[in-house]
């Protein structure tokens, strides 16, 4: 494991100086092989001190993954917020800060979609999940409602978006978009194929 330099917890918020170190961590090693015990020891606390919020190592993956949603959605509705010329440009902003946030945090978005991350047994972790595959299906039907995008089945459109986004991200963060297998600017380019598909005006 890589080095992290402790840091002594003194006082305050215990929950909040444990996520920073497990977060950190995260970061630092771009995997989630870490022990309670270990985040404790990096927090500067006691083995038991973890237990008081978290009752096991999966619970407390499962609120990193929370907040890896959570930070997402923000990170999508700035860029989609700052680019209200048209739907498809939001779209474009939406899913391109999508990508660039994968890039920049790698480990994060990759628990926020493994198996450790199980959104069917923590509601709050579903509801962070939901609400930022939300922020899609908004400018999907606001693109219906002014006529930018075809009248056809949300479900569909959402289902296509949301694979070639998170696909993108995926094979981004793994280094495999490769000028020579899939031009100078892929992410653009797959994003022009999916809207010229899904928009009534090219």
């Amino acid at each position: 494991m890589s080095e992290i330099k402790d840091r002594p917890y003194h006082h305050g918020d215990l929950r909040r100086a444990l996520i920073d170190t497990a977060l950190a961590m995260l970061a630092a090693d771009q995997n989630w092989t870490f022990t309670l015990r270990e985040v404790a020891r990096r927090t500067g606390v006691s083995h038991a001190a973890p237990y008081k919020h978290f009752r096991d190592r999966e619970m407390l993956l499962r609120e990193l993954a929370r907040i890896g949603f959570i930070r997402l959605g923000e990170t999508m509705v700035g860029a989609i917020s700052s680019n209200q010329s048209s739907s498809r440009k939001q779209f474009v902003a939406g899913a391109q800060a999508c990508i660039e946030f994968a890039l920049c945090n790698p480990a994060l978005y990759r628990l926020m979609f493994s198996s450790d991350a199980d959104k069917t047994i923590d509601p709050e972790l579903h509801d962070a999940a939901m609400a930022t595959f939300g922020i899609l299906l908004g400018v999907l039907k606001e693109g219906q409602h002014n006529g930018s995008f075809r009248p056809i089945a949300m479900s569909a459109q959402a289902a296509a978006s949301w694979a070639l986004v998170h696909g993108l991200a995926m094979l981004a963060m793994s280094g495999q978009l490769l000028e020579e297998k899939v031009g100078a600017d892929p992410v653009q380019a797959a994003l022009d194929v999916l809207l010229d598909g899904m928009c009534c005006n090219n």
